[in-house]
């Protein structure tokens, strides 16, 4: 836009030469001008403008989670349980978009008809965490364009709100570090920490305590939601700790990750929630046998359920896996992805 307004008032003058020769000096010096810093200033202003202008409206990508080992140690008096797992970040995400409006208030809209938009959402929550706080004036509406499958072990919600801080961090130049977005993440679920954080990461305590690890190896990750939804609440209530016999081997799972070995870290995922869930929906083992049966290292599910996840070393025998399921009829969201690794500084 700058260099069209230049070329627009260079005419104007070369015009007004060919009449007047008194503008000679101011030509000259607007020709002098046009290759310093008026040029300069006038890209300066666009690129703000249009900075300002791109930060009215950010399109972002909230990323579902599996969980490669998930041990429980013991239940708290709280209630709430003493953990050890390992996440990992994959490519199946929901949209987010967050946009800044000039009237106060949150709005949250949504691509599925069954999905609260009220204060029930997560991603208001988290909106209004931040506005209240910041007492920012400026209202917001958040868009969520539902991919990853609700109530699926899959961390979706907790991701869509990892979203909004991170958006509105920007958004409103709160100058808020990871950090300070994880603190204020936990206050809405356990594991919008991690969803902020992402890639490979050790969780300890009740999940909170997070431990960034080497990268998970390239691998080929198949997803199968059964039509069936799962209350993590429920799950975890229903486990007692003290039974549980099968422990995944989490240190295994890291010196995989150390030594880079696929094999290594598929033999040593476990999750010891299976125990509860499969009890009561068997179409779980069925899909992971499906998925072994088709040359999966290792299957098992995700978090809570229902979600189960297969780790394949290529993505033709992890398609074959998804078309055994589909016609079976097992699970009918059925999703061949990769695994998304953190950023490195």
């Amino acid at each position: 836009m700058w260099n069209k307004s230049a070329q627009y008032v260079k005419k104007e003058h070369t015009a007004c030469k060919q009449e007047c020769e008194a503008c000679k000096k101011e030509h000259t010096a607007y020709e002098k001008s046009t290759q310093t810093g008026n040029v300069r200033q006038i890209q300066s202003e666009t690129s703000e403008n249009e900075r300002m202008n791109a930060m009215r409206q950010l399109e972002l990508k909230a990323l579902a989670k599996i969980n490669l080992g998930l041990d429980v140690l013991g239940r708290r008096e709280n209630g709430y349980h003493d953990v050890r797992m390992i996440m990992q970040s994959i490519y199946l995400y929901d949209n987010v978009t967050i946009a800044m409006r000039e009237e106060p208030g949150i709005e949250v809209k949504t691509n599925l008809e069954f999905l609260p938009v009220d204060e029930s959402n997560i991603a208001y929550k988290a909106a209004k965490l931040l506005t209240d706080e910041f007492g920012i004036k400026k209202g917001v509406t958040v868009t969520l364009e539902k991919h990853i499958p609700v109530a699926a072990g899959l961390a979706g919600g907790s991701s869509n709100a990892a979203a909004v801080l991170f958006g509105m961090n920007r958004m409103f130049s709160l100058k808020l570090s990871q950090q300070d977005l994880m603190d204020r993440g936990v206050k809405l679920g356990a594991d919008v920490p991690y969803c902020i954080m992402r890639g490979t990461v050790l969780a300890e305590g009740i999940g909170e305590e997070l431990s960034l690890l080497p990268d998970m190896p390239k691998c080929i990750v198949l997803i199968a939601k059964p039509p069936i939804s799962v209350s993590t609440k429920g799950v975890y209530e229903a486990l007692d700790a003290k039974t549980i016999v099968d422990h995944p081997d989490i240190d295994g799972i890291i010196s995989g990750l150390e030594t880079r070995s696929i094999e290594q870290i598929a033999g040593s995922m476990g999750n010891v929630l299976e125990q509860v869930t499969i009890g009561r929906y068997p179409v779980i083992t069925e899909i992971k046998d499906a998925m072994k049966e088709c040359g999966a290292l290792n299957a098992m599910m995700s978090g809570s359920g229902p979600t189960v996840f297969g780790i394949f070393k290529d993505r033709r025998s992890a398609k074959n896996a998804q078309n055994l399921i589909r016609d079976r009829k097992l699970a009918r969201q059925v999703y061949v992805t990769n695994v998304h690794n953190a950023r490195r500084k």
